[in-house]
């Protein structure tokens, strides 16, 4: 009984406290500017927690599209006997991408160079500290900036292995891979992102808005497989021999998993966890939901079924397509752009592959090429000051005009001279290391080694191991 009392008796008590509190602080003299100092940084503090949490979970996110994302997606595409080297390919640049990030390409990307690369400041990460750097993320320490950023190199040349799936040589792949990354990725990355960067939203010759790495991630790597392929040539027996994925099951799982990885991919790419991650996040979700849908149709009126690897496709294709404008556009643009993505990126994979004859294996150009070449355009077109004050606000504080939607049409000329750059750069780029390696070490599988599969010859395993 005394201990209900008690309680009960306590109650008021959490009222009078803060009241009292109040009153004493109220009476007290004016805070301090040590005070004012404390309370300031202890908001910062918060800040950079939060955003900090948001940017790690992102980086992961991003991660996760390469390993497990794109490896099963492209693994279950390939025959039976390639799953394990398609797989791989794409494991092995978590590796490689990762120590070279580490020892130069994060400086040749970021670091403060000239306006086509980066310079040797941050070379083996040096400088790169626990502080932020007001020039990228103002409010996240440098290397988790870095780390995030090293998830879009390493996930960039993995993309390119679609276009030359059941055919490559591991070592050789591995060897150009990484030169590409080099003298393709790290340039683009730093005209597009980097301090003094001529392609850079803040200040470039021209600005190019790239949210998330529409010209850095999906014109390099698409247009670069797509030369590729061209280099290498058919698979043996293509296309009249049977080619169909060994495993849709694991295809779609991989997709699932590219989508769900794909909200680092752009969300994340707001550096901090305020509105304009929100604003990506939604976009992502709605242009990659209105491409499936479109591809889907598309494909249920040309061949009278709707296929599984058919609605995959069109999400990934939606996807690609949005990053670039992720964080610059509306919601119902978003929508356009998918619908527009899955109807545009079917019919190259469909009809424009199938005139021309390339063996592009698993349409990393009809999907990633020409998704980040539309996203390049339509974010020209449709970007809004409403969400993305990119260029500053005029004396009345409204947003001065980004995109063709707000009048500024010159934009769509900066977006196109930003396309040819990349296309320019992967093309060039592609065909010299192709070159260089090929005529080093060989590309291409023996025909020998090609029937007989990845798998076997260039690993000494098997991906499905059936006993009797």
């Amino acid at each position: 009984m005394r201990s209900c009392v008690s309680r009960w008796l306590l109650v008021p008590s959490l009222f009078v406290l803060p009241v009292a509190a109040f009153a004493q602080a109220s009476s007290s003299a004016p805070a301090t500017q040590a005070q004012i100092a404390a309370l300031q940084l202890a908001v910062q503090k918060a800040q950079m927690a939060g955003d900090n949490a948001w940017m790690l979970v992102s980086a992961a996110l991003v991660l996760l599209m390469t390993g497990p994302g794109l490896t099963l997606f492209y693994g279950g595409l390939v025959r039976r006997k390639n799953i394990l080297g398609t797989m791989m390919q794409s494991f092995a640049m978590m590796g490689l991408i990762t120590l070279l990030w580490a020892v130069c390409g994060y400086s040749l990307a970021f670091g403060h160079g000239n306006g086509f690369i980066g310079g040797f400041e941050h070379l083996f990460l040096h400088g790169v500290s626990l502080s932020p750097d007001p020039s990228y993320a103002p409010t996240v320490p440098e290397q988790t900036f870095m780390v995030y950023q090293l998830m879009f190199a390493i996930i960039t040349p993995a993309l390119i292995t679609g276009a030359f799936a059941e055919r490559v040589k591991f070592g050789a792949m591995a060897v150009f891979l990484v030169l590409w990354s080099l003298l393709v990725y790290c340039p683009m990355a730093h005209m597009v992102w980097g301090v003094g960067g001529i392609l850079n939203v803040a200040g470039g010759r021209w600005p190019c808005m790239d949210f998330a790495g529409g010209t850095v991630v999906h014109i390099t790597s698409g247009v670069s497989a797509l030369v590729t392929a061209l280099y290498l040539g058919k698979r043996l027996g293509y296309p009249e021999e049977n080619m169909a994925p060994h495993s849709m099951v694991l295809t779609f799982i991989g997709a699932c998993l590219l989508w769900f990885g794909w909200f680092g991919f752009n969300a994340g790419s707001a550096l901090s966890a305020g509105p304009l991650a929100t604003s990506a996040f939604i976009n992502t979700q709605f242009s990659a939901a209105a491409a499936a849908l479109s591809w889907t149709v598309v494909e249920w009126l040309e061949n009278g079924k709707p296929t599984a690897l058919g609605a995959i496709s069109g999400a990934v294709a939606g996807l690609a397509t949005i990053t670039q404008a992720a964080g610059y556009v509306q919601p119902m643009s978003a929508i356009v752009i998918g619908l527009v993505a899955g109807v545009v990126c079917c019919f190259m994979v469909f009809k424009v592959k199938k005139f021309f004859g390339y063996d592009d294996s698993l349409d990393a150009f009809g999907v990633h090429g020409m998704g980040g070449t539309m996203g390049v355009l339509f974010t020209g077109i449709f970007a809004s000051g409403a969400i993305n004050a990119v260029f500053g606000v005029d004396g009345k504080g409204n947003p001065l005009p980004v995109g063709a939607i707000d009048g500024n049409w010159h934009q769509v000329l900066n977006q196109a001279i930003a396309m040819a750059i990349g296309w320019g750069l992967a093309i060039v780029g592609t065909l010299v290391l192709l070159f260089a390696v090929d005529k080093t070490m060989g590309l291409r599988l023996s025909p020998a080694d090609e029937a007989e599969g990845l798998d076997v010859t260039q690993h000494g395993e098997e991906g499905y191991e059936f006993v009797a």
